[in-house]
């Protein structure tokens, strides 16, 4: 391995997802391996992947022998040495879920910038800790190497203003309260994917559904974001897996009044304990929901898709018409039944499924007879990552 090895790290509560990546003069840098340690501070569990998605390595740890996120990245840098002895990592890229109002395309990352991210943590507060530590034991285990950061947020920094502001007070928007939206990385990936797909794309109104245990929807016109529906929070909008989607801010204001929930009680409850698993009372798997056909997981899959349609029609209404609908995400890509749901009745706007290549997932799904060319794009933030990565460090 040589020295234009990129790393790309995407640091959680409780886990790393690593990607390495080559890059040696081709067009795009080559994934070598991939994979991530879960259950950091709790029982960890590694795993690692070729790009041909073989078992490379596996391990088991016993509790606490991994307790936070320079112990992860030790452990990841063990496995990836041991297979590549000659392994020098020239740079490391991140994803950081939020850029706020300053950080509006990838940066490389220093004292300042980092200090700067941090003061961002109250507006994540359930992801920006957790991707700042990962950059903090990077930054130790890679003291000569580029760090760059690549925010979710920044994708979406091209918002009018109407798609940007709340009905609140001036001085609170000016103060950074506002809709940034979320899964940039994911949009800017589908995005040019569905350029190399359909070039004619790059000019006109495409609608993006990333859906999986995070959903969120994008509109796209001329290959900017101009609405999603993701907002001040990765709460907004859509239904997840684990948290609620679009709320009405009295239900909160009810929560803490009548039922003298706390903050984190509060945080808890619309984050980790709604969505598809708090509708279903079973779980957030799409899979596990489909296959278990109880009142409540219908009821769940019943709102999931309705809120979908709800929201596919609120961003054709932002663009005037939409030209293309792409699929991406664990649900988007691989579960076609919810894609036909969302789908149906939309003849109207011009949407016909073609339902065997749907039921094969095949890449084009729509109908010959369609207006709107519909796609599953298998989206790959990772990649994303390390492009940016690789462009600032020939900067």
């Amino acid at each position: 391995m040589n020295s234009d090895s990129v790393l790309t790290l995407n640091a959680g509560s409780s886990s790393i997802k690593f990607s390495l990546f080559n890059d040696a003069g081709r067009a795009d840098p080559e994934e070598v391996l991939h994979g991530q340690v879960e259950g950091i501070g709790a029982v960890p569990h590694l795993l690692a992947k070729s790009r041909t998605n073989e078992v490379l390595a596996e391990k088991q740890f016993g509790e606490g022998e991994i307790p936070d996120h320079h112990a992860a990245l030790t452990q990841i840098l063990s496995q990836l040495e041991a297979r590549m002895p000659h392994l020098a990592v020239a740079a490391v890229g991140h994803r950081v879920v939020h850029g706020g109002a300053r950080f509006t395309a990838p940066v490389v990352i220093d004292d300042e910038t980092f200090a700067a991210m941090k003061t961002l943590s109250p507006l994540a507060p359930l992801h920006q800790p957790h991707n700042l530590a990962g950059i903090e034991a990077a930054r130790k285990a890679f003291p000569e190497a580029l760090q760059v950061a690549c925010f979710d947020t920044a994708f979406h920094r091209a918002h009018p203003w109407v798609a940007d502001t709340f009905g609140l007070p001036k001085e609170l928007y000016d103060e950074g309260v506002r809709r940034y939206g979320f899964h940039g990385l994911s949009y800017e990936y589908v995005s040019k994917a569905l350029v190399a797909l359909a070039p004619e794309a790059a000019k006109r109104r495409v609608i993006v559904a990333h859906l999986g245990n995070g959903a969120s929807m994008c509109a796209i016109e001329n290959g900017r974001s101009v609405g999603s529906t993701m907002g001040f929070t990765a709460l907004d909008g859509l239904p997840m897996g684990t948290r609620c989607g679009q709320l009405d801010p009295g239900v909160v204001l009810y929560l803490m009044a009548e039922k003298k929930m706390t903050p984190q009680a509060i945080s808890d409850l619309l984050y980790k304990q709604s969505g598809l698993k708090g509708l279903s009372g079973l779980s957030q798997d799409m899979r596990e929901l489909e296959q278990a056909g109880t009142p409540n997981a219908l009821g769940a899959i019943e709102y999931f898709v309705s809120r979908i349609r709800r929201e596919l029609g609120a961003l054709t209404a932002v663009m005037n018409g939409v030209d293309f609908l792409a699929f991406s995400g664990g649900i988007g890509e691989n579960a076609w039944r919810i894609r036909e749901r969302v789908c149906r009745g939309f003849e109207y706007l011009g949407i016909e499924l073609d339902h065997a290549r749907n039921q094969a997932g095949e890449t084009l799904v729509s109908a010959a007879s369609s207006r709107v060319k519909v796609f599953i794009v298998r989206t790959n933030e990772e990649l994303v990552i390390a492009r940016h990565t690789l462009d600032l460090r020939g900067k």
